[in-house]
């Protein structure tokens, strides 16, 4: 393992009391035990959380963040070393964890005196000051834990009420407020630091996060990367078909693309790179499949999450709404890396390497048993919020009595160091996003934002949904996903909304738009991560991700126009739906790879074009937008057949591995 020069031990020992406090405290109110009698109101319970998890972000975020290109040199070259200029917990770190705690334990304690008196408006002197500090303290942590550009945007926008008034745009103007009462809003009111954002992530999200730690902690990583091995590994491009199918296992268990890059790329790209897969299309495959687990049931991002208060529907009505889009994207992956290794001319991996597919899950039933268990609960009892937690204590069991598998003290405090770590950073930008939303609604521009863009796009569903996806991806390249979320869950969202768009595609709509910058020029991080790994240029690496992932683009303005791909609509017409978009999903992989999957014939310039323009018409929702594209690709597929010999590959393939005999199409 990677030695982690900051936390050292006694920090090690600090993240894990600071840990259990909060999913204890979490636990406490999520199956009101009550403990001592205890039953605190909402305000004192988040500022609890704030108190335990605060800190743990100064502990484990720098001053300077590593610059990602280090972490990811320090990751190839030498798995023991140390991650390069990460430097140790200062006087600055603890004088900031000291202060965060203390002032959140102040106001929890005075939590119904803020309820009872209005604290909000009026407060002693004493807890505005406190108020303050707060309010910099979330700042920066906001800082350490999502970047410079999304804390200058919460930071003015937390600023914004100060000159709403003055404001020449119409639009922008609202109420006013003078800097204390400001600073007293934010903190204490019920829609900044404490809003939406906060209780979600409090409630629901803290026992899902630990819930994905848990499992990659206790082997689910492996298991999953070994099931996929055994599933793809034998067919031609298997070992990219791997990388997909573990990604996408990885990405359901963490939603950062980056972090996902970092643990399975070390993997799946030296494997790309060996069975012919050039550096740049071997990362760009790994970034592509890596950012889907955002948008993967059961365990999406943290966006996902917080769809549950915006929407105000169960978590298992997103997660339902989710798996068509999920599964188109994937497919779409799959694909056009079967289209590219056919055309290539690449092999699968021996099957004399590979594991056995039924040996692999007996050996991993613990994990198929934690995944069905959550699925299941989640659907069949009352309370999602619990349903973690009771399969955390199935895995931590297994773990601990399994025969052959290690899983001592020195493990367990590496899961609550983790989860600590994954907590902190999620609560840190979640407790700074509340700023931006504070700003909005205490004005009142978020209500009036709404109207104006309906009023200024008129009728027109498409013009809107074109400018929500490039303001979504402008966002995304400066925020967090959760951070763009949040966002444009209150500013864009409801006007799109008010246009007849259902409420969950809206808001799906804002996750995809939101995640496609983690592939897509000119930043994409998750491309760039997979580009040090794979020894290739950045930017390439970045446009072949963009390219693989194309079916990201578009599901958004299928699912938004036609809400049977997101389960909306009768079993009739969401089946239909989900079988002409998965004819639309081949097209268009045919048409990008320019090689028709299970045809094996190079599809020309004409023909793609055909293919790509059906493939799009496919996703909406009309009768003849589906004739028109059904007969587009079904003539473009047939004339390709009909006019194109078999089996043709570049000339400029990389050879076929010696040891990998002729195997199936897939």
């Amino acid at each position: 393992m990677r030695t982690d020069t900051r936390v050292t031990t006694p920090w090690r020992a600090a993240v894990i009391v600071l840990t259990v406090l909060g999913v204890l405290l979490a636990m406490n109110q999520v199956f009101f035990w009550n403990v001592g009698g205890l039953s605190l109101l909402t305000n004192s319970y988040l500022y609890l959380i704030l108190a335990a998890f605060l800190p743990v972000v100064f502990i484990v975020n720098p001053l300077r963040k590593v610059p990602l290109a280090a972490k990811v040199g320090a990751g190839r070259d030498d798995d023991d070393a140390p991650v390069p200029h990460e430097s140790p917990v200062r006087w600055y770190d603890v004088l900031l964890m000291v202060v965060a705690a203390a002032v959140c334990v102040y106001f929890a304690v005075n939590g119904t005196r803020i309820k009872n008196f209005g604290w909000e408006f009026m407060a002693p002197t004493t807890a505005t000051v406190a108020a303050f500090v707060l309010w910099l303290v979330v700042l920066e942590a906001l800082r350490r834990t999502g970047g410079t550009v999304v804390t200058v945007i919460a930071l003015l926008f937390s600023l914004y009420p100060l000159v709403a008034e003055n404001l020449p745009i119409g639009v922008l103007q609202g109420v006013t407020y003078d800097l204390p009462t400001l600073a007293q809003v934010h903190i204490m009111g019920a829609e900044g630091v404490l809003g939406l954002p906060i209780q979600t992530a409090a409630t629901i999200l803290v026992g899902f996060l630990v819930f994905g730690v848990a499992l990659q902690h206790t082997g689910g990583a492996d298991f999953f990367h070994n099931l996929s091995m055994s599933i793809f590994g034998r067919y031609r491009g298997g070992s990219a078909k791997v990388s997909v199918a573990s990604s996408a296992a990885m990405g359901m268990m963490s939603g950062s693309a980056v972090s996902n890059v970092l643990t399975t790329g070390p993997m799946t790209i030296p494997a790309m790179k060996r069975s012919g897969f050039s550096p740049t299309y071997a990362g760009g495959i790994e970034a592509t499949a890596s950012s889907g687990g955002s948008i993967t049931p059961p365990i999406m991002g943290t966006a996902a999450f917080l769809m549950v208060s915006f929407v105000g529907v169960p978590y298992t009505e997103i997660l339902v709404a989710a798996t068509i889009p999920a599964v188109l994207y994937f497919l779409g992956i799959y694909l056009q890396v079967d289209g590219y290794a056919a055309r290539k001319g690449l092999k699968g991996v021996p099957v004399s390497m590979l594991p056995r597919t039924l040996a692999t899950l007996v050996q991993g039933w613990p994990y198929v048993l934690a995944l069905a268990l959550l699925t299941g609960m989640l659907f069949l009892t009352g309370s999602e919020a619990q349903v973690p937690y009771w399969v955390i204590l199935v895995l931590l069991v297994v773990a601990v009595l399994r025969p052959g598998q290690t899983f001592g003290l020195r493990e367990f405090t590496d899961f609550l160091v983790d989860s600590g770590r994954t907590l902190g950073n999620i609560i840190g930008i979640i407790a700074g996003v509340g700023l931006i939303v504070g700003g909005l609604t205490a004005t009142g521009v978020s209500l009036s934002l709404a109207r104006e863009l309906v009023s200024l796009v008129g009728d027109n569903v498409m013009l809107i949904l074109i400018a929500g996806a490039v303001t979504c991806f402008v966002l995304g390249m400066g925020m967090t996903i959760s951070a763009a979320y949040v966002f444009l869950a209150i500013v864009m969202v409801p006007a799109v909304i008010d246009l007849g768009v259902n409420p969950l595609a809206a808001h799906l709509f804002v996750i995809y738009w939101a995640s496609v910058s983690y592939i897509t020029p000119p930043v994409g991080l998750a491309a760039f991560a997979a580009a040090g790994l794979a020894k290739a240029p950045a930017m390439a690496t970045s446009v072949a991700a963009m390219k693989l992932g194309a079916v990201k683009y578009i599901v958004p303005f299928g699912f938004a126009l036609n809400p049977a791909l997101v389960a909306q609509d009768s079993p009739g017409r969401i089946l239909l739906a989900f079988a002409l978009s998965f004819v639309g999903v081949y097209a268009l992989a045919s048409a990008i790879e320019g090689w028709t999957v299970g045809f094996d014939r190079r599809m020309p310039a004409l023909f793609r074009v055909a293919a790509a323009v059906g493939g799009f018409l496919l996703f909406l929702p009309t009768p003849l937008t589906a004739v028109v594209g059904l007969a587009l690709v079904a003539g473009s597929v047939l004339l390709t057949f009909l006019t194109v010999r078999t089996g043709p590959t570049d000339d400029d393939a990389p050879a076929a591995r010696a040891d990998a005999p002729a195997t199936a199409n897939a």
